[in-house]
């Protein structure tokens, strides 16, 4: 791979992010939103429940958190899904462009522009809600490593089902995301689930990083064998992920990229 190359990927993508108020809103609108409704209402919780003065830390972490996975595939969906409105596909690869210097431009684009979100979140939790995430401390490495693994194998999937079927599909890329958010248990504990759902959070590795958040801010305790189980789930999602992009990516090829649409 090119750095150069990559380079000028991320380039193109952040021009058209710090020039669309769409994208703006997107990264700093919309968690701002979710930090005021959710913290107004745990800051209501913990005014009516008697010795759960932690409630307002479990929820605003639970949002904080959510922000790196939401992110970490946004990015990669719907800057292909750009490419697509745009018709930009056969003119990227028309240049030497390699298809892993593509994907690799997305990850990075995803690495950044989560830090900002999750920078600007955790600024306004702590001036609305005096909440500190960081309170972690190293702790939050993993949790973020783990999630952003996460956002980018259900990105690599999404794009992969994009690329197959089209724009006409493109509804995935901001909602097929929340198909495993309630199984993540990002609010409340896995065992508020009914059993059935309690065994498929068993496989969505983001259940175990939310458990062992909660765990940290609650007991000061945390559970090594969560992150574990966590990295293996996702490392196996990522590596099926990339192989059905690649093929997606591979038969749209056969088809030709002027015809993706």
């Amino acid at each position: 791979m090119k750095i150069n190359r990559i380079y000028a990927i991320v380039i193109k993508i952040m021009y058209s992010f710090t020039h669309s108020y769409d994208r703006i809103a997107d990264a700093f609108y919309w968690p701002t939103m979710d930090l005021l409704l959710w913290g107004l209402t745990s800051t209501y919780f913990k005014t009516t429940a008697a010795g759960n003065s932690k409630i307002i830390m479990v929820i605003v972490s639970g949002i904080l958190l959510w922000i790196i996975v939401w992110r970490g595939q946004f990015e990669i969906t719907v800057n292909l899904l750009e490419d697509l409105w745009d018709r930009n596909l056969i003119n990227i690869f028309a240049t030497p462009l390699k298809f892993s210097e593509w994907i690799t431009a997305f990850i990075i684009v995803g690495l950044i522009k989560a830090a900002l979100s999750l920078l600007f979140a955790i600024g306004m939790a702590y001036l609305l809600y005096q909440t500190n995430l960081f309170v972690l401390g190293f702790n939050l490495i993993p949790f973020i490593f783990l999630l952003i693994l996460t956002g980018w194998w259900a990105g690599f999937f999404i794009a992969g089902v994009i690329l197959r079927f089209g724009s006409k599909v493109q509804t995935f890329a901001w909602g097929m995301i929340y198909l495993i958010s309630p199984f993540s248990a990002i609010y409340y504990p896995v065992a508020t689930l009914p059993a059935w759902a309690q065994k498929i959070s068993l496989i969505v590795p983001t259940s175990y990083v939310f458990e062992g958040a909660r765990e940290m801010i609650g007991k000061g305790i945390l559970d090594y064998r969560k992150l574990l189980i966590s990295l293996a789930l996702n490392i196996f999602y990522l590596i099926l992920a990339l192989i059905f992009l690649r093929k997606s990516f591979d038969k749209v090829l056969d088809k030709g990229l002027v015809k993706v649409f």
